[in-house]
């Protein structure tokens, strides 16, 4: 059987577009997020882990993800009083504000979120195009959910 040739979509991004692998994050302790993520994404695994020293100071590390995309986290073994916290989400200094995720069922991902015990922090506003909420995590970590509606770029991104 010969191999079908590929049909190209003349309006798709070019193949050296980038795109996110991974973000790579500092949290006090991985556990709750890993357990977050997985819940909000079942079919999400610890892809990796380990352990070792930055700059003198011991650390766990874990790769949370699919074969895809992925989020590190990193936990550093220093007393808890020592390490420090994540930006006020109400406030304005420097730092991650969220993390943002498209999925194709929100309300399922609601669900299975209620069911593992996480409850939405806030709601996205109105927008013909697309629905968003927020969760934040026992880490103090933002994370949103969007669906999208449309899949023209001009509705997805509409500023209003």
């Amino acid at each position: 059987m010969a191999a079908r040739e590929k049909k190209e979509d003349p309006a798709a991004q070019p193949q050296n577009t980038p795109r996110i692998e991974h973000v790579n994050l500092v949290v006090a302790e991985i556990d709750p997020t890993a357990r977050f993520l997985m819940a909000a994404f079942p079919h999400w695994a610890v892809r990796g882990e380990g352990g070792g020293e930055w700059y003198g100071v011991p650390r766990r590390w874990a790769h949370i993800g699919d074969a895809d995309n992925y989020l590190t986290l990193n936990e550093f073994k220093i007393p808890k009083a020592a390490r420090g916290r994540h930006r006020d989400l109400e406030g304005s200094e420097p730092g991650l504000a969220h993390i943002g995720f498209e999925v194709s069922d929100l309300d399922s991902l609601v669900e299975r979120l209620a069911g593992a015990g996480y409850d939405p922090a806030k709601l996205g506003e109105d927008h013909p195009h697309r629905r968003n909420l927020y969760y934040v995590n026992e880490e103090g970590l933002e994370f949103e959910f969007v669906e999208y509606s449309s899949a023209v770029p001009s509705e997805k991104n509409l500023y209003q």
